[in-house]
Parts: structure tokens; sequence; C-alpha cells
């Protein structure tokens, strides 16, 4: 009995799926050491962060309590978006035997094509970062000196000056993220965690975290940097970062950076009757966006 074309598929669905499925992995999920993946049933997600209370007043004997109210500072919405990609392999393909050589380089370009547009779209939150066009649910850039608060204050994401990634400002940055407050005032102590720069600053980062003395100085010097453990995860090279010079230190704040994913990569193949190719395509839902902008302080370098 001869094969059909529905049963050459069925056999060779498997293959490609599992030809994909290292290929889309092999090109790394950058995304990440920045974002916090959480999982989403509906078109979109929102986020409203509350403003919390004041310090606790001193209660004097017989007085009554005292009571605060919580108000929202602010909703960050995501929508999901619907990635997908596919290629057809002709008929005539199918005859002269060349499907195999072709579907298995097709899948490894369309899996390439996949974790590359993922990456890129991670990476837009913060190559667009101190855009004063692109804004979040504060109305402020991601990175700014004048996040308002509720109380009427405001925090600092971003040096008041710009700088290079250098043991000065890298010292700076932790310091100033250390005197953030919440929506009330209230210090948060807030630390930072982890570096994240483009390749072509990692030689630099190499020096200020893992060195045990200081860096460019013939002082027999600690490097209080490394010796304090002030960034304990290290640095992430992210390959995606268009700025060169421009750095981040993501930080303890929760509710932070988010991706949410609405529906995970899947794939499948099918014949098409009209012109007798074979289709493969892969597709998956996705969002990247910002709830608190104070996961993240950043530099756009001088």
């Amino acid at each position: 009995m001869a094969i059909s074309r529905a049963q050459l598929l069925k056999e060779l669905l498997p293959g490609l799926n599992a030809l994909f499925g290292m290929e889309y992995a092999k090109y790394g999920e950058e995304h990440a050491e920045i974002f916090e993946t959480e999982t989403s049933d509906r078109s979109f997600e929102e986020e409203t962060k509350l403003s919390g209370f004041s310090a606790a007043p001193v209660k004097n004997e017989g007085a009554a309590i005292e009571y605060d109210n919580a108000q929202e500072a602010w909703t960050a919405r995501y929508t999901h978006e619907t990635i997908a990609m596919g290629f057809s392999i002709t008929e005539e393909a199918m005859e002269d035997n060349l499907y195999d050589s072709l579907s298995a380089r097709y899948t490894k370009a369309l899996a390439r094509a996949m974790a590359y547009t993922k990456q890129v779209k991670a990476a837009t939150i913060l190559n667009s970062a101190f855009d004063t066009g692109v804004t979040y649910g504060d109305g402020k850039a991601l990175c700014t000196t004048d996040h308002p608060l509720v109380s009427g204050g405001t925090n600092s994401n971003e040096p008041s000056t710009a700088a290079d990634l250098n043991e000065t400002s890298l010292e700076a940055a932790v310091i100033q993220i250390a005197g953030w407050t919440d929506e009330r005032g209230l210090l948060i102590a807030a630390k930072p965690r982890k570096l994240v720069i483009p390749p072509n600053l990692q030689f630099v980062a190499t020096r200020l975290l893992e060195t045990e003395g200081r860096v460019g100085t013939a002082d027999n010097d600690l490097n209080a940097i490394r010796n304090n453990g002030s960034i304990p995860e290290g640095y992430t090279v992210n390959h995606y970062l268009t700025d060169t010079d421009a750095w981040f230190l993501m930080t303890d704040v929760p509710n932070g950076l988010k991706h949410f994913v609405r529906t995970p990569m899947s794939t499948s193949m099918d014949a098409d009757f009209d012109t007798g190719n074979s289709r493969y395509k892969a597709r998956e839902r996705y969002s990247f966006g910002v709830s608190d902008p104070l996961g993240i302080f950043g530099s756009p370098g001088a």
C-alpha cells in the first residue's frame, strides 16, 4: 500500500518538532535574566500598585487607634501579542525527495527567527528605558530622575548626570538605590541584584565585580563592591542591547519587569489541498512590560 501524504507528515512532525526545540533552546533566553515570568489566561493583564500606609504612630494610653487609608498609585497593563511564522515545502520538492534536507534547514531558520524576535521584544524595554516618549504606569520613562510618589516626593532610578560604567558610578548607584522610599515615603531598603550590560562592557564588568583589589589604582585597597557583595548575582550580558555604553542594575524590588506567557510555544504541520504544499508553523503569545520601575536602575552612559 502506498504511503499517503498525511501519513508522511505524521511521521515527519515529531522529528521536526525535536529539531525545532533544540534549535530554539540553543539561542538562549536572555530575557529570563531580566524579567519575572508569569502565566496569563486573559487577553491582557493589569497590575495595580498600591500606596501602602504611612509610618505607624504612637498610641497614647486610652486613646483611639489611628486609621490610615491605602490607595492605588497606578495600573500597568500588559497586552499580549501573537508571534507566529511558518514555511512551506512544495509538492514538487516532496516528489523529488528534497523534503528532509529542506525542512531541516527551514526548521532551524524558523526556530532562530522566533527566538530572535522574543529577545528583541524583551530588550526593547531596556533599549527605550531613557526615551521620554515611552512611558509606563506613572507617566514616566522606565529610567528617570523623577518617578512621582503618592506622598508628593519622587524616586530616581537614573543618575542625575549620565555616567559610564566604572567604580564611582557603580558605587553611587548602590547608594542611590538604598535611599528609595515607597509611595508613602517609607524607606524600602532596596538593594541591587544583578548588573545587565551589552557585550561591549563585559570586560569592564569583570574587572569591577571579580577582581580582589580596586580597579585602575596602585593603592592596595580592597574592591569594596566585591568585598561587600553589593551585586550578589554578578553580571549578565544581553546581546540585544543597542546602546553600547548603557548599563542597568536589576534590584530586589518585587513586581518590577514582567513577562506574561499567554500561550506557550507550539508547532503544527499540515498539507494544503490546493497547492499540495506541506506547511509547518510555530506560534506563541506573550507580553513584556513594567509593573514597578524601581525593579531597575539604569544609566545611558556618559
